[in-house]
Order: structure tokens, then sequence, then C-alpha cells
């Protein structure tokens, strides 16, 4: 069955000599897998390799077979076309680094458009943007909503935060967060990505947060590691 989809590329990596398997997140069924044959074989397919970037968005014209693990892609063109994000040295950091946390939290094979379209919003938002050295923290924390664990902000004003119960608490317990952190975490509840510059944060206290937030997916999420970027990322971008 013939069907189009848009579609935001998660990862790839390389399948025998010349094919690739690419990690979607599309409108219409989530997170989708997809085997490109042939595409590092000859020059002539070797041009459809350059839509794969990481975060692109594409639409796509797949063969869809309901029962199959791999789908194939029959016709694919760019959606969104970047000025910056993957020209950038900075914005392409952050692009590898989202990308992969994205790529291990997105399973679910169902549609989920309020998900969609936050990265779809965020995306070109941060490829459009000349100050962005805080937009991570503030996308992993909005990505929270989507995934079920945004911070409870009923007791915004007590001075802990529990990242096992992921609500603000009066009482310190095995992992409260205080200090910088809470500081930080209680001015990026509720800002928009348009006011994040008003938020200034050294490279010590943006790495920290970052640290604490990747903890809180960890504690939340169960399967989730930090990803093997993050070394790479925090020498480029901090």
């Amino acid at each position: 069955m013939l069907v189009k989809t848009n579609a935001i590329v998660l990862s790839k990596i390389k399948y025998r000599d010349n094919d690739l398997i690419v990690k979607c997140y599309t409108k219409n069924r989530g997170a989708t897998s997809y085997l490109l044959r042939g595409v590092l074989k000859s020059s002539k397919q070797n041009a459809k390799v350059a839509y794969f970037q990481l975060l692109s968005q594409l639409q796509i014209e797949e063969n869809y077979k309901p029962n199959q693990s791999l789908q194939f892609i029959n016709d694919v063109k760019l959606n969104v076309v970047y000025q910056s994000l993957h020209t950038n040295v900075l914005k392409s950091a952050i692009t590898m680094f989202l990308s992969e946390v994205l790529s291990s939290v997105l399973k679910e094979e169902e549609p989920n458009l309020a998900l969609y379209n936050y990265l779809e919003t965020s995306l070109e938002l941060l490829d459009n943007e000349t100050e962005f050295s805080n937009f991570h923290l503030l996308f992993l924390l909005e990505l929270t909503k989507h995934l079920g664990f945004y911070p409870d902000t009923v007791h915004i004003d007590f001075p802990y935060f529990n990242l096992t119960s992921g609500a603000f608490e009066s009482i310190p317990q095995a992992n409260s967060v205080s200090g910088e952190n809470l500081v930080t975490l209680k001015r990026l509840l509720g800002i928009k990505f348009d006011t994040l510059n008003s938020v200034k944060l050294n490279s010590s206290q943006r790495q920290s947060f970052l640290n604490m937030l990747l903890l809180y997916y960890e504690l939340q999420l169960g399967d989730f590691r930090k990803p093997k970027s993050l070394q790479i990322f925090n020498q480029v971008f901090n």
C-alpha cells in the first residue's frame, strides 16, 4: 500500500555494504524504520543519502506493509529546507545530540500529532535562531510533556525537586535537586522558546543542568542511557 507521510530522521546505520537502515519519526505512524537498499553503491543513488541527515524533515512515499519491521521508501523529498542546522558547527552538535536522545526515547509505532508538531516547530526555531545556547535544555524539558513526566508544578515554591517523583517537595530525598539547578529549573518551567534568551547561564551551569535533566530521563524511563555523543557535545558546545 502506497502511503505519503511527513517524517523526521532520527538515526541511520550502515547495513551490509551498500544499504542504510534509517529510523524516522513519522507524522502518521510514529517511529518507523526504513531499509534503503543500494544507496551507498552508485553516484546516482548517493544523491538520496543527502536527504537523510539527522533531524531532516522529509516528505516520504512509502510502500507500507503492516507486518514488516523494515519499510521501503519509493520517493523522498525535503519538506523543510534548513538554512543553518547542518552547516553551523554548534547547531550540528546540538542536532547530533538531540537526535540520539530522540532515537532512544521515541519507540511507539503509533501517531502522536502533538509530539510531531512539537518536533517540527522547535527544529525550525533552532534553524532560524542566532542565540541558541540554552535551546537543548528547554527542548528536553518540554519534550517530557509528550513523554509523560513533565515536572509537577503544584508546589513549585518548595525548596527541592525530586527527580524520582517529578515533583517539588519540602524535604530532601535521595534524588533531590537544590541550589543552582533548582533555580534554573524553575526559570525554565513555563518559558517559551522566544523568551529563552532571558535566561543567562554560563557553560558550567548549562552542563550541570543538562546532566540533571539526563538523570531525570534515566530515572523516569528506566531503559534510557546517557547519549554516547554527550562528551563530544560538551567539548564542542561548552
